[in-house]
């Protein structure tokens, strides 16, 4: 039986060690917290996963929550106008439903199914001598955790990392008593306001640990109005920054959250982070090998909510190339066709972030507005999310985009 190591307890580590553990291999997961802890610490992110995503989930029978999570329909964006009020407006249907269950409650769930189960789970912060050591006595080492001291083992690829500076100032609020949009009462969506040269705020409802909640999520461009969160400690204080916020940039989402709560006291998050992506191995002091996973290797922007999604599929891609190996050595060569494999995906989903973190060009400023009157556009835009990479099809080149709006216009 094949020994594994993974470190880190996120989407893409509980995913990958439940799923080898499924196939017969020793699995042996590092966390550094307990899942209690986890369950009663702080929100981690905003997670909303789409339909491939979620079907990664469905197919291990890992999906415990799927009845419970507001069931995500449909994807709007708003565009505000100078005077704050809307300049365009839409929504687009998916395809399949998209579902947020806050991590609290699924890594916690996760990590106790994992144990129950029979996998070894070790509640320790690695670190790279803790690494060095283990590296001998496992076949395979996978770094899953992506912040700390683990993450400066895999080089910055400044080929693939065109920003060396964070490029949003993020501030999470989850929150009890949220109104429906009076003009979709009935429909769930998850709702993207873009406000030109200030930031975004996203708005999605979620599952939570006290029921179903919603999640107010502002990106904010660096040193403009939205960036105020820094230093922030009390969660009230955050609440009501995140409302002032909104009243002033965004008065229709105001106008449905004038009774919202936080959910906990440990309902707020607020942080940045420059977007990289990393050489995928880790050369260890003793000459070992570890192959990073996930956010480790390509951490995106969650402008376009792609976090819990790219983890879901990396985990996927990661679990299908170690069971197709058999019994051959986890070399080097095999660790970065591993990555390469993951990169066929996952660099659909850097292009598409990093061009969503900057100055939108005409032609999608075009296409967004075509949205508005063009419901088959407003449903292919709303199913990049699940799949970034039909982006290259109608987004990037101005003229794809208007051969793609003439050909919608003609039909």
């Amino acid at each position: 039986m094949r020994k594994i190591l993974i470190v880190g307890a996120g989407q893409s580590g509980l995913q990958l060690a439940l799923g080898l553990q499924t196939r017969g291999y020793e699995v042996t997961l590092m966390s550094n917290r307990t899942a209690d802890e986890i369950r009663s610490g702080r929100v981690m992110s905003t997670q909303c996963m789409f339909h491939t995503a979620l079907q990664h989930e469905r197919d291990l029978q890992i999906n415990f929550w799927e009845s419970q999570a507001p069931k995500i329909e449909g994807l709007g964006v708003s565009v505000a106008a100078p005077d704050s009020s809307r300049a365009i407006d839409w929504v687009g249907k998916l395809d399949g439903y998209a579902q947020s269950v806050d991590q609290r409650v699924k890594m916690a769930g996760w990590m106790e199914t994992f144990a129950q189960r029979g996998g070894q789970l070790v509640i320790h912060g690695a670190a790279v001598s803790d690494l060095d050591y283990f590296s001998r006595t496992y076949d395979l080492v996978m770094v899953s955790a992506g912040k700390g001291e683990l993450v400066s083992m895999f080089g910055r690829d400044a080929s693939r990392s065109p920003y060396d500076a964070p490029q949003r100032a993020l501030a999470v609020a989850y929150v009890h008593g949220l109104g429906p949009r009076p003009e979709h009462p009935d429909f769930e969506a998850v709702r993207c306001n873009l406000v030109p040269g200030v930031g975004e705020l996203f708005v999605m409802p979620t599952l939570t640990t006290s029921g179903r909640a919603d999640i107010l999520f502002w990106e904010g461009i660096p040193g403009g109005p939205l960036d105020v969160f820094k230093g922030v400690k009390d969660p009230s204080e955050h609440l009501s920054l995140t409302l002032e916020l909104m009243e002033k940039f965004l008065p229709w989402e105001y106008a449905r959250a004038t009774k919202v709560e936080l959910t906990d006291a440990n309902g707020t998050l607020a942080g940045r982070y420059a977007p990289t992506v990393r050489n995928p191995i880790g050369r260890l002091p003793g000459g070992g090998l570890v192959l990073g996973v996930a956010d480790v290797v390509v951490a995106n922007d969650p402008v376009t909510g792609q976090g819990s999604n790219s983890a879901s599929k990396c985990a996927a891609s990661y679990l299908s190339s170690i069971t197709s190996h058999g019994d051959k050595p986890f070399d080097e060569a095999w660790m970065r066709s591993t990555f390469d494999r993951y990169w066929d995906t996952a660099q659909h989903v850097t292009k598409w972030t990093n061009a969503m973190l900057g100055v939108p060009p005409e032609h999608v400023l075009n296409l967004i507005g075509a949205a508005g009157g063009l419901q088959p556009v407003a449903d292919r835009f709303a199913n990049g999310f699940n799949d970034p990479s039909d982006f290259e099809n109608f987004f990037y080149d101005p003229e794809k985009t208007s051969a793609y709006l003439s050909s919608v216009t003609g039909a």
